[in-house]
């Protein structure tokens, strides 16, 4: 049985006491913090800057997962790596050559993901499968939590593991939007390696945290 990893979304917690609640996490069995960047232009919503990732990194040991939802994302890569980004993952959208982000990114000693939403095809990113770490695939259009699940993503993900496994690469495939306590097992079905859950792990059980990830990982 494959270790599930759960990367919580940090977009539900409680933004007046953020890193309080990402030190939470980390004692609740989260393996890594999901960090939703948005920039009103490439998503219709506003979220979190450099300064404020780089004050919350004295908080946790956990590698941050970054999602840069910002267009262009080039001219910001470096600005959130210098903040404590171990993880940065983009859109191929939002960029004029993904090779030479890829490049930038690995050449700042960061893991390098490309995010697909809904209807991205998978062709987007199919050709640089070998030189990323992981895949995101969005099963909700990006912009706001708590959406519902997009359940015709599973194809996708299924797809993506199938040339994981032709091609014996070693990229996970992450997955983010309307995850809870029932999406998750379809998406861990389809080969899912890590889920982002916000809402689930911040609201469910009254907020119990560790009852919450434990579930997940265990779907």
């Amino acid at each position: 049985m494959k270790k599930i990893q759960i990367s919580p979304s940090i977009l539900s917690a409680d933004f007046s006491k953020l890193g309080e609640d990402i030190r939470r996490l980390e004692q609740s069995g989260a393996d890594m913090i999901h960090v939703d960047v948005m920039d009103g232009h490439f998503v219709p919503n506003l979220t979190i800057g450099p300064p404020v990732i780089k004050s919350l990194r004295k908080y946790t040991s956990l590698p941050f997962d970054v999602h840069l939802m910002i267009d262009p994302v080039h001219k910001y890569i470096k600005e959130y790596s210098d903040a404590g980004a171990d993880i940065i993952t983009f859109h191929p959208e939002a960029t004029k050559d993904i090779l030479e982000t890829i490049k930038l990114i690995k050449s700042l000693n960061k893991k390098v993901g490309i995010s697909l939403n809904p209807d991205t095809k998978i062709e987007a990113a199919k050709e640089y499968l070998d030189r990323i770490d992981l895949i995101l695939i969005m099963s909700v259009y990006p912009g706001f939590g708590g959406q519902k699940f997009i359940n015709e993503v599973t194809k996708k993900i299924e797809n993506l593991d199938n040339i994981r496994k032709e091609k014996s690469l070693d990229f996970k495939i992450e997955i983010d939007g309307g995850i809870n306590f029932e999406t998750s097992k379809i998406a861990i079905d389809a080969g899912v390696d890590i889920l982002v859950s916000g809402t689930t792990v911040f609201k469910e059980n009254n907020g119990d945290l560790k009852k919450n990830i434990e579930t997940l990982k265990q779907m």
